[in-house]
């Protein structure tokens, strides 16, 4: 009897090829999705490609398509009441708070890897494995699943996957680890797959920040570290820290804003050079390489999605990690995901709590 894995599909190319080589494998393989756009919320201009938007149609349209195409069953489910409580409202919190939000690392930890498959068992979708078009890699030693980099470190997604549990990793099939992106688009061509060259998503959602966050405009100051009122703003959370283009204030030396204090409304700017921190306190960790962290480690940390990974020491301070950098890094986040790696190996990671 064939294992069954369900197969989350986006409508893109790598889910679509992810599916046909499980199939080719000889797993019995059903495609799944979500439906998660909110007809509600006003868009105000294209989302293009981004994963949240009124193009999600189009993405189901291909889902359906690509089922007939290769004889799978399809499935979408209604998540659209559960995407926007648990990822749409975490996503404005944080950027009221003043920090800056993971919404692909919240999605693929309780959407994707949790409620998606929570659906496709409440439908009466029994199966053994879970598979996405994720590129990246999963490996057991000594009773541990590990997760480990891509074999194309351009298109590796760990970064976003680093929530990921033991348990889940147990049953989760990753069939693009060892590929790259030229050959999933080429074998995915020769396969007549119709998406073989539909362009990758660039972000969770493409248009305006404003149109899910619908806040009506706030005067504040955009003040230099020096103390100096430089110009105004309308509303704190129009921007994040390191940004340096669109600040709308003119001044001797490219300008990147270090802080947003939410309480008084106001933007904080400084030079490059005030943009370099060393240390961050990291909280809500979650390891995957051990189960806890009890004694200082050297890791190679990355601070962002795009960042290269930097040596750094941790020491554990309770619940919480201390991040020290070897080299000064530029605009440490609060709100974004810091992950931790061994070489190719995720440790673990959590969310920058302060710089």
């Amino acid at each position: 009897m064939p294992k069954t894995v369900i197969v989350g599909l986006s409508g893109g190319v790598d889910s679509s090829l992810a599916a046909l080589l499980l199939k080719e494998k000889g797993y019995h393989v059903i495609g799944v999705s979500m439906s998660i756009y909110d007809k509600d919320i006003p868009t105000l201009m294209p989302a293009g490609n981004a994963c949240y938007g009124p193009e999600e149609k189009q993405d189901i349209k291909e889902i359906h398509l690509l089922g007939q195409k290769v004889g799978i069953e399809t499935h979408v489910f209604d998540c659209a009441a559960d995407y926007k409580r648990l990822v749409l409202s975490y996503f404005k919190e944080a950027y009221l708070q003043g920090v800056t939000p993971n919404p692909c690392v919240k999605c693929n930890a309780v959407m994707k890897f949790g409620l998606l498959q929570q659906k496709a068992r409440n439908a009466g979708i029994d199966f053994d494995y879970f598979a996405t078009g994720h590129y990246a890699r999963i490996d057991e030693k000594e009773g541990r699943f590990l997760l480990k980099k891509a074999a194309d470190l351009k298109k590796d997604q760990t970064y976003f996957l680093y929530r990921l549990t033991q348990d889940q990793l147990a049953h989760t099939l990753f069939p693009l680890g060892n590929m790259t992106k030229e050959e999933v688009r080429i074998l995915a061509k020769e396969r007549g797959l119709s998406v073989y060259d539909k362009p990758d998503s660039q972000d969770f959602y493409a248009g305006d920040y404003n149109d899910l966050l619908q806040m009506p405009p706030k005067k504040g100051a955009i003040m230099h570290v020096n103390g100096t009122v430089l110009g105004h703003h309308q509303g704190y959370w129009n921007y994040t820290i390191g940004q340096r283009k669109g600040l709308g204030v003119a001044y001797s030396e490219p300008l990147f804003v270090l802080d947003l204090d939410a309480h008084h409304n106001i933007v904080w700017v400084g030079s490059a050079a005030d943009a370099q921190k060393q240390e961050a306190l990291v909280s809500d960790l979650n390891w995957i390489a051990f189960t806890k962290l009890d004694k200082s480690l050297s890791v190679l940390a990355k601070q962002r999605s795009t960042a290269i990974p930097q040596k750094a020491l941790l020491t554990p301070e309770g619940n919480k990690v201390r991040v020290h950098f070897e080299q000064p890094q530029k605009s440490i986040t609060p709100g974004q995901s810091m992950v931790f790696y061994d070489n190719d190996i995720v440790l673990g990671g959590g969310i920058i709590e302060r710089q």
